[in-house]
């Protein structure tokens, strides 16, 4: 950011009875922080046709990580980079930002093409572009190879997603926000019913579609964070869910999570296998970036269209990524799930889904059944769909017996 220098322009002295007889401008040293957001032309072939902006912190070191933003519709690249609070962190642990925007030409809405298999699949379209933009920054700016990131709302956390999917030998980590699982949609036509009220598919075929995205790739997958507010109308919560079920497949770990913690702003944390997934539940949050304006640490960001006051979820990504130098979040440590005592035989109940609500060990959200405690999806919230529930605490209930 650009700070105008200040001015002293009316150093006077005064006597007694005398009139102003001298006046004298002076001007502040430089200031220490020049650094903006700045578009950058000329990065590639750019088959996606998008504009690409950037920004470097004074003194950003060699082999620096670099963390890709993608914004949401009808947002662009200064406002996502303004709001989001990514700049504070960049600042503080010199990290780059490569901010790719969308131009109207290509969506009405200056969404990304999240739902155009040209644009989705490697080595083309807007997904091509985007890793293009990922290559000008290490060749330009000397940002480091292996520490490669990237974040996205909505449209944007479905194009985070499809950077994950399509270029995992890219990107080391990745946030996906308010956002849909990779390949959900395959035109405009899906789209929709992918936003709302979502697709219904087991964890080993929305891994498939990962899998598929790069053919015979046996390297290193990303570790993957989602976020979704629980009054997401916009973009069904189930999504978060079925993210979940994708990545935690794609990455070989359960999806029982392991462990859980209840985090400021009225957040839930759910954390996969070795914290390769985690999962973010904002109560009471709909379709938007989690932000906490404030001076405080773990606070960032500004609230605006999309850009909700409850947590700063910049902050958490920024650590689950590393940036903050390999340290942990003190107020993450996780608590380990509660299980049942070896001694108590657990409590097992079959019924419909709609009954497991009324009874208390479930809840309904978009038009989906989830197990009280373990939030596992059970199905469509109906007299129809039957499930087995175990209790392995008190209100705390998992699938199966």
């Amino acid at each position: 950011m650009r700070r105008s220098p200040s001015l002293l322009a009316r150093l006077t002295g005064a006597v007694a009875g005398a009139v102003l007889v001298a006046a004298a401008a002076l001007t502040v040293a430089a200031p220490a922080q020049a650094a903006s957001l700045t578009q950058v032309t000329g990065f590639g072939s750019n088959p996606g046709n998008l504009a690409m902006y950037a920004y470097r912190p004074d003194n950003l070191p060699a082999n620096a990580p670099a963390v890709v933003l993608l914004h949401g519709c009808t947002q662009n690249a200064a406002g996502y980079f303004a709001n989001s609070g990514w700049q504070k962190y960049a600042d503080q642990w010199k990290f780059a930002l490569i901010v790719p925007e969308q131009k109207s030409a290509n969506n009405a809405n200056t969404c990304f093409n999240w739902f155009e298999t040209g644009d989705t699949a490697r080595g083309q379209g807007e997904a091509l572009s985007i890793k293009q933009m990922v290559d000008h920054a290490k060749s330009s700016y000397g940002t480091a190879a292996n520490r490669v990131y990237v974040s996205g709302l909505s449209a944007g956390g479905a194009m985070s997603a499809v950077m994950l999917a399509t270029y995992p030998d890219v990107f080391a980590a990745g946030s996906v926000i308010a956002g849909i699982p990779y390949r959900c949609a395959t035109g405009m036509v899906n789209a929709f019913s992918c936003m709302s009220p979502g697709v219904d598919k087991t964890p080993a075929q929305w891994g498939d579609l990962v899998r598929n995205a790069h053919a015979g790739y046996s390297g290193s997958r990303p570790r993957v964070a989602v976020w979704h507010g629980t009054s997401d109308y916009t973009v069904a919560v189930a999504n978060a869910t079925e993210s979940r079920d994708q990545w935690t497949n794609v990455l070989g770990v359960s999806q029982t999570p392991t462990s859980t913690a209840q985090l400021p702003g009225g957040t839930s944390l759910e954390v996969y296998g070795n914290d390769a997934v985690r999962l973010y539940r904002v109560s009471g949050m709909g379709h938007g970036t989690p932000v906490d304006p404030g001076s405080g640490a773990e606070q960032c960001g500004s609230a605006a269209a999309y850009f909700l006051d409850t947590i700063c979820s910049t902050y958490r990504d920024a650590v689950f990524f590393g940036l903050n130098g390999g340290g942990t979040d003190p107020t993450t440590s996780p608590t380990v799930s509660p299980t049942s005592s070896p001694t108590t035989p657990p409590t097992c109940v079959t019924a419909s889904n709609y009954a497991h609500v009324t009874a208390g060990r479930a809840y309904h959200s978009g038009g989906y059944a989830y197990a009280n405690g373990s939030n596992q999806r059970m199905g469509l919230y109906n007299t129809f769909y039957t499930t087995t529930l175990k209790q392995t605490a008190p209100n705390h209930w998992v699938i199966g017996c």
